[in-house]
């Protein structure tokens, strides 16, 4: 079934042994071997050594001098059959031999071994340098390399439209069947065909896939490789419960198609995973039900995972930052998987997580375990009625996170003085006192950012992104516009009270 283990080749992409060769201004010229288009070479590698053997990887040009062969050697046949013997049982895809210094040309031992053993090889003129040879290789392969993930990243970008459209199971077989030429299918639960796209293959193809199929979903191995009457064929099983597995039959194999495979797999685990447990329909139910006009705790219980008492259920709101570039959508979904929750946003710079407190420690801990790389501001936990403020909250802690250079700050939960006036009255006071500054949104905030930063300028202006003359100027204007006396701590202090109820 499944096809042995061969010996490995460098990761690193293949070029045709052709295009080396239409190089001019190398000069090489093949002598024996199988034609130049059916060789695929993975490096280069110079080697003076009677026994190169140890030294190889597989997949090399290897360039030799003849530096190593005995001066009784002579024209004799043994000598280079046990030395291309030994560069075949490396894995080695080609052997270039120099002419000059030590030889004026390529031995006829050599070239009679080389064709007995079907191994290319390529005369190297004397004006071509080895480290030239194996430059050019680098070279192609680079070009190799990035034809490779321009292709890949195509097929990502459209794998992904795919799945976005309204049959997203059949789109997404339809566009990796198309990418590799070849016929996508997905097997349900007993090894049933759900869906199929691509070029119908021969009867026995068809079969050995459905049983490759078959066989990957009983095994610890996620994929399956074989090869039936020239056809590679490629199994992978979807998600934890392998209930679906993703068929690939394709006439030939490119560099890349694996990865792209790969892809389509993933998608397809999404979509067959939410088929399977109805979260997908739960979630969409949800977003319908708001739109129209329910209540946001009426409609939390089909996001699942709250925790509280009967209908109340509680939870976290989280902003994140990545450390280093912006945010995308494979990452925020990585985040909300790692924070335990689909419920994900990603929009700007920012990532919100809609994270349900039931799934945490009795602690009452927010989730950060698995989120490396991010700067989080988490919210106090509260029930679906209070998600804006606590969006509100969470906004704060990453503001204040992000000052203090801190990969996690959680908004404070203990009682303050500012709970004992009504919120009515509070909100009332503070809108009073702050309505010089409410017609400018960036002079609150400014406002805010500074006062909870304890005047400190350059943590200002990280927190809101700005340069610290700007936050100079605006705390500036602020205290003009209110006539106040920013330097007073009791002016501090009320100004702070009435921003936290704005």
């Amino acid at each position: 079934m499944p096809e042995p283990a061969v010996p490995p080749v460098p990761p690193t992409p293949p070029v045709a042994l052709a295009a080396l060769l239409s190089r001019d201004d190398l000069g090489l010229r093949q002598i024996t071997g199988p034609p130049a288009a059916d060789v695929t070479i993975h490096g280069a590698h110079t080697s003076e050594m009677s026994d190169p053997y140890p030294y190889l990887l597989g997949g090399e040009l290897l360039l030799t001098a003849g530096v190593h062969v005995p001066d009784a050697a002579g024209a004799g046949a043994a000598y280079f059959d046990d030395y291309v013997a030994r560069i075949v049982a490396a894995g080695g895809a080609a052997l270039g031999f120099g002419v000059a210094p030590v030889h004026d040309t390529v031995p006829e031992a050599l070239v009679a071994a080389c064709e007995a053993y079907g191994l290319p090889l390529l005369e190297v003129p004397p004006r071509t340098t080895f480290s030239g040879v194996a430059r050019a290789v680098w070279q192609l392969m680079a070009r190799a390399r990035m034809a490779e993930l321009r292709r890949i990243s195509e097929a990502q970008q459209g794998l992904a439209a795919a799945a976005s459209r309204p049959d997203p199971v059949p789109s997404v077989l339809r566009r990796l069947a198309g990418r590799l030429e070849g016929r996508a299918v997905l097997y349900g639960p007993e090894g049933t065909e759900i869906a199929a796209a691509g070029r119908e293959p021969g009867e026995e193809v068809r079969r050995a896939l459905a049983e490759l199929a078959r066989f990957v979903t009983g095994r610890a191995s996620s994929t399956a490789t074989d090869t039936v009457a020239g056809t590679r064929l490629t199994a992978y099983a979807l998600g934890s419960g392998r209930d679906f597995v993703l068929g690939v039959a394709a006439p030939h194999r490119e560099s890349g198609d694996h990865t792209i495979a790969s892809v389509a797999a993933v998608l397809l685990s999404l979509l067959t995973g939410e088929q399977q447990s109805g979260t997908g329909a739960a979630r969409s139910s949800a977003l319908v039900r708001l739109l129209l006009g329910a209540r946001r705790e009426e409609v939390a219980p089909l996001l699942g995972g709250g925790e509280g008492d009967g209908a109340v259920t509680r939870w976290y709101v989280v902003h994140a930052r990545p450390d280093t570039g912006t945010p995308d959508a494979v990452s925020a979904s990585a985040l909300g998987a790692a924070l335990g929750s689909p419920l994900v946003d990603a929009a700007d710079d920012v990532v919100r997580v809609l994270v349900p407190a039931g799934r945490q420690p009795e602690t009452g801990t927010a989730p950060v375990d698995g989120a490396t790389g991010w700067t989080l501001g988490v919210s106090a936990p509260v029930a679906p009625a209070e998600w804006p403020t606590a969006d509100a909250q969470a906004a704060r802690a990453l503001a204040r996170a992000r000052a203090l250079r801190a990969p996690l700050v959680r908004h404070a939960e203990r009682p303050a003085f500012a709970d004992l006036v009504p919120a009515g009255e509070a909100e009332a006071h503070a809108r009073a006192l702050l309505a010089p500054i409410g017609a400018v949104p960036a002079l609150a905030e400014t406002l805010r950012a500074w006062l909870s930063l304890h005047g400190s300028w350059d943590r200002t202006a990280v927190a809101l992104s700005v340069h610290r003359n700007t936050v100079r100027q605006r705390v500036a204007r602020c205290a003009a516009l209110l006539e106040a006396d920013l330097d007073d701590p009791d002016v501090r202090m009320e100004l702070w009270f009435a921003l936290r109820h704005l």
